[in-house]
């Protein structure tokens, strides 16, 4: 399955809604009664493991007390909010951090803060890059409760799990031991990849939410049967959900809070002292861009000097504007084809993945990578045909050593433009 489904996540971004967003979705929220047992229990089968609940908990009691909590959400374009409208107060992350405010915070729920950072059709191996500036604020963030989304993203993950297990264990690993919740989101057609994820989430002991599990079995009835939502209420195309949808994921997430609340505390938090059950390889990266560069290596950016501000963006946190997300890169503009240079990157690493711009554009083009100057990998912007962060692994070695990584632009496409948008590396 792995293979048929890759990570069509997000060439979402040329997929045409069923229908214009508000018109049926606003009767299908309208009309639906979201407290009959039909849809009460769709909602108690999301709860796929409750986990261990010490720090889930602390969270909770932190809020009811009037203090600060932070809850953050990291994952692709369904935690971004695509198919909600409008899309910064409607998706599901917005909604489950204003259902946690309503059932514990005392007063207007200021104390309460959202960190939302989803990115359309990114895997894993960019979440875990991003974690640092865009969830901890670049270490000025510290999360209580931490909801990482995934499940429909990394069937494309060159890591196999490693880059989604790094990332799980660097929010578990955080001084401040937040709550981890695994949440796992499901297309059209039935499909995540929780048979490969969800044995972390188990190996931690963490709290796992699934909407394959709660939707899916009633999917296939008829509503003499038991249906209590279509694939046509849920799904606004075949990869994200409806305004319904994005409320079920909601509720599913505040029934898992709801039961960890009524819950006796476990004796013991999480147990980090055992191995990894994919890999670790991946929890100590860290984002290089033109921003740190010179602190870090030694780049010769060549003909790749310029800026691209035409970038991917996505609504971040609460925001109703879009954030530019990789603004801090290295373009390449073809503009003198006959004059071309590489850009040369030096640095002191044991693995490196590189995060260059895919792009709809005939004007970008293809570039060919070495490392220690020996060709690795080609970097084609149009596997997908629109604007987006592509992460592609170059290094994976078990010491550290000197490297030096050349990108030119590949025979032909001399005159095209190029975008590296930054590099994650571990040292």
């Amino acid at each position: 399955m792995l293979d048929d489904a890759r990570d069509v996540e997000d060439t979402q971004g040329t997929a045409a809604p069923r229908d214009p967003i508000g018109v049926k979705e606003s009767a299908y929220e309208t009309e639906f009664d979201y407290s009959s047992p039909g849809y009460l229990d769709i909602i108690g089968r999301s709860l796929l493991h409750k986990g261990n609940n010490v720090r889930l908990k602390r969270a909770i009691e932190k809020a009811k007390q009037g203090n600060p909590v932070v809850i953050a959400y990291i994952g692709g374009s369904i935690t971004h909010g695509a198919g909600a409208a409008p899309i910064h107060l409607r998706s599901y992350a917005y909604r489950s951090y204003d259902r946690f405010k309503e059932m514990f915070a005392p007063s207007d729920g200021s104390c309460i803060q959202l960190v939302k950072a989803g990115l359309g059709g990114t895997p894993s191996e960019l979440g875990v890059i991003r974690y640092e500036r865009d969830v901890l604020g670049e270490g000025s963030i510290q999360p209580d409760i931490v909801i990482i989304e995934f499940a429909v993203n990394d069937a494309d993950d060159e890591t196999r799990g490693n880059c989604y297990e790094s990332l799980v264990l660097k929010a578990l690993s955080a001084d401040n031991k937040p709550a981890v919740i695994l949440l796992f989101s499901v297309f059209e057609n039935d499909w995540n990849l929780q048979d490969r994820l969800s044995p972390v989430g188990l190996h931690y002991d963490l709290p796992m939410v699934s909407m394959k599990d709660a939707l899916v079995e009633q999917f296939r009835k008829t509503k003499g049967e038991g249906n209590v939502v279509s694939k046509e209420q849920y799904f606004h195309d075949i990869y994200h959900p409806t305004n319904l949808g994005h409320q079920m994921m909601a509720d599913a997430l505040g029934h898992l809070l709801d039961v960890v609340d009524r819950s006796e505390l476990d004796p013991n938090d999480h147990d980090l002292s055992k191995p990894p059950l994919i890999g670790d390889d991946f929890v100590r990266v860290q984002l290089l861009d033109r921003k740190n560069a010179d602190l870090v290596a030694r780049i010769d950016h060549g003909s790749f000097g310029h800026t691209d501000a035409d970038l991917q963006m996505a609504e971040m946190h609460d925001h109703d504007y879009a954030t530019p997300i990789f603004p801090n890169n290295w373009m390449n503009t073809g503009e003198n084809p006959g004059e071309a240079k590489s850009f040369k990157l030096h640095l002191r690493c044991k693995r490196l993945l590189i995060i260059f711009k895919d792009s709809g554009s005939d004007e970008f083009g293809t570039a060919r990578i070495k490392v220690d100057g020996v060709f690795v990998k080609q970097a084609d912007p149009h596997e997908v045909n629109w604007t987006r962060c592509h992460a592609m692994l170059l290094i994976n070695e078990k010491h550290v050593s000197e490297h030096r990584v050349e990108i030119e632009m590949a025979d032909g496409h001399e005159d095209k433009r190029f975008t590296i948008l930054g590099f994650g590396y571990v040292d």
